[in-house]
């Protein structure tokens, strides 16, 4: 017998049920015929059983009836009870994904506070430049031409030689012509980006860059002076990240912008040119940077004149791109050059002057002429030397007399050489003047080359000794500028609280 389906006993069933009613009936009816006589026999009895078998099959056929009405609400509870748990599976994704997003809300929520708060320092900064900004705007036509903030992020007179050229500020060449002044907001904007990056926090550099950018070409339109300002200042924020791909494009827009609207043989075409040079001196391409390098040479010398600082500024870029590529005649040359303009425009104390001794001292090197090298090596830290401790005698001996008088009593007794003589010459190397630190450095290696070794020692223990006062001098610095800016801040919280208090006390 083959197995039935559910809707199958069921019909089966119902037909059954119907056929005992059927049957139940045509008992009773019979039954009903019988006479009372006839009640009594045999087939009474055969039909009264009958009727009660099929009576019980009745009623097993409606419980079973009812059985199955039963399983099938049950089924149709299952099947929504299933629906249910699809529909809150369904809910706790949706869930699960809102949380997800409200998570990533909070986080971008919590980065914008922070951007903010990094945004309303840099206001209460500016507030802070503009107080003084007005007083020294007089000054600065004097000091721009001898200051470079950014030369301090990449300082001449390191040994490697594509990060010794000095790239040209956006506020060097405000005066340098009777034409197109920076506007006094974007020196003070370039001071601040530059102090940004000089503590590597170029995550609040560039957006602040980019922000005044879009403002400028909104206000002004893209070929204006100052959109190329912004441009150039941006274009060296991101060669500091050494994104020089991106800076490069920067500067050559820059450079378009102020060929049209300044004129080709503007200071600051000169100054955009330079920039572009350094940056792909960066990246090695002196064949391409030294063109660049002659032609802001040219513009420069046209309207400053040929003995002018920055021509000389201009002249040791263009010397350090010729070294690298070995034409050491030309690198001599313009060496030489910008080594008397620092002379005799600045003095022969001028910190650009030992640089660029300095710079010519490597390039001897390199040519193997060690004895002209040791020459302009002792030239700087003799100078250096009478400035801090006064004329020289047998009692007040250079750095580099006292190691060579070492040298020649290396096979003495310890207490017996000059030792001590040199004991606080480091001082002269202070933290304004690290070329006489690295002036140290070198003349230390040249001895080392010579197998003066004793003498080399001396000098570079003296460097490190210096390089080490200048640290803590600075650090020093900054945390006393730290505990002012705290202290002031309280002050101004108190002095806050107290007028509070005052308006809250009514008469």
């Amino acid at each position: 017998m083959t197995q039935m389906s559910q809707d199958e006993i069921i019909s089966n069933t119902k037909t059954v049920l119907q056929g005992l009613e059927a049957l139940r009936v045509e008992h009773v009816s019979i039954m009903n015929g019988i006479s009372e006589v006839q009640k009594d026999n045999e087939k009474s009895d055969i039909l009264r059983k009958n009727i009660e078998s099929i009576e019980l099959g009745l009623s097993e056929a409606q419980v079973m009836m009812a059985l199955t009405s039963h399983l099938q609400n049950i089924e149709a509870e299952k099947q929504k009870l299933k629906t249910q748990v699809r529909r809150l599976h369904q809910e706790n994704a949706w869930l699960r994904d809102e949380l997800a997003n409200t998570q990533q809300k909070f986080q971008a929520s919590e980065q914008l506070v922070a951007q903010l708060e990094e945004e309303k320092k840099h206001l209460e900064f500016m507030a802070s430049v503009r107080k003084y900004d007005d007083n020294q705007e007089q000054d600065e036509s004097c000091e721009k031409s001898r200051n470079d903030p950014v030369v301090e992020l990449f300082p001449d007179e390191e040994n490697d030689d594509r990060h010794n050229m000095s790239p040209t500020p956006p506020s060097q060449f405000a005066n340098q012509t009777s034409g197109y002044e920076i506007p006094a907001r974007l020196r003070t904007l370039h001071n601040l980006v530059i102090q940004y990056a000089s503590q590597g926090r170029y995550e609040v550099a560039v957006p602040l860059c980019k922000q005044a950018l879009e403002d400028l070409e909104k206000t002004s339109g893209h070929d204006h002076p100052d959109v190329a300002t912004m441009l150039n200042i941006l274009a060296l924020v991101y060669r500091d990240q050494n994104k020089y791909k991106e800076a490069a494009n920067l500067l050559n827009d820059a450079l378009s912008i102020r060929g049209k609207t300044l004129g080709e043989n503007h200071p600051a075409v000169a100054a955009t040119l330079n920039n572009l040079a350094v940056l792909y001196g960066k990246r090695g391409k002196y064949k391409d940077a030294e063109p660049l390098c002659k032609r802001a040479l040219e513009i420069r010398e046209k309207v400053l004149g040929k003995d002018h600082p920055d021509v000389a500024k201009q002249l040791n870029n263009l010397a350090l791109l010729c070294q690298n590529q070995s034409k050491y005649d030309e690198v001599e040359k313009y060496y030489q050059r910008a080594l008397d303009i620092y002379e005799s425009k600045l003095g022969p104390d001028d910190p650009n002057v030992a640089k660029t001794k300095n710079n010519l001292a490597g390039c001897y090197l390199k040519q193997g002429r060690y004895a002209e090298a040791e020459i302009l090596y002792k030239q700087v830290l003799t100078r250096a030397h009478e400035r801090e401790f006064g004329a020289i005698d047998s009692k007040n001996k250079p750095i580099w007399q006292v190691a060579e008088e070492r040298e020649e009593h290396k096979y003495d007794k310890r207490e017996n050489t000059p030792y001590g003589e040199y004991g606080g010459w480091h001082k002269a190397a202070k933290v304004d003047s690290p070329t006489v630190t690295t002036t140290l450095k070198n003349l230390g290696a040249l001895y080392r080359r010579q197998g003066m070794f004793e003498a080399a020692e001396t000098l570079e223990d003296c460097a490190m000794r210096s390089k080490k006062e200048a640290y803590d001098l600075a650090k020093q610095t900054k945390v006393a500028q730290l505990l002012t800016s705290t202290e002031k801040r309280r002050s101004k919280q108190m002095n806050d609280m107290e007028f509070s208090d005052e308006k809250s006390i009514k008469p």
